[in-house]
């Protein structure tokens, strides 16, 4: 069951201005930054608030590292703005296989790594009306069997 929204991404072309951004106009500052090679992104996670479930919401700021990532090829075509919305839920793998049944493309046959060792799929936006949504389950509520 999905329980909250665990971010959203914002697609960016230069992170360290972004982020000045956000500090400097709403006070967010950054919990964590990474780097995922995978993905192809660099990455700040900007912490909104905490949530009743023992996460939290983020804004989740990217800038590709390689011009052939998800994020680099949506940047070119789209611009800056938001690239995704993430909802957090307990069981990634259960939700996902949910949703798949109801007729929605899952994009990665078992979840990957995530921010902060996470674990995540997406869903396809033409299923998601023009949105790509993501699933998440954080590291912290993660079961021990994944």
């Amino acid at each position: 069951m999905l329980t909250r929204i665990d971010h959203i991404g914002i697609a960016c072309h230069d992170l360290d201005a972004t982020v000045e951004f956000y500090r400097a106009t709403y006070g967010f500052e950054v919990f964590h930054t990474e780097v995922n090679e995978e993905q192809g992104v660099r990455e700040a996670m900007l912490k909104i608030n905490d949530t009743s479930d023992g996460g939290a919401s983020y804004l989740q700021l990217l800038e590709p590292t390689r011009e052939d990532s998800a994020v680099g090829k949506w940047l070119a075509k789209n611009g800056e703005g938001v690239h995704h919305i993430a909802f957090g839920t307990a069981d990634v793998d259960a939700d996902a296989a949910d949703i798949r049944g109801k007729g929605v493309r899952v994009l990665y046959e078992e979840p990957r790594r995530g921010s902060m060792g996470s674990r995540i799929t997406f869903l396809h936006p033409k299923d998601c009306h023009g949105v790509l949504t993501e699933l998440v389950t954080s590291a912290a509520v993660e079961s021990p069997e994944h």
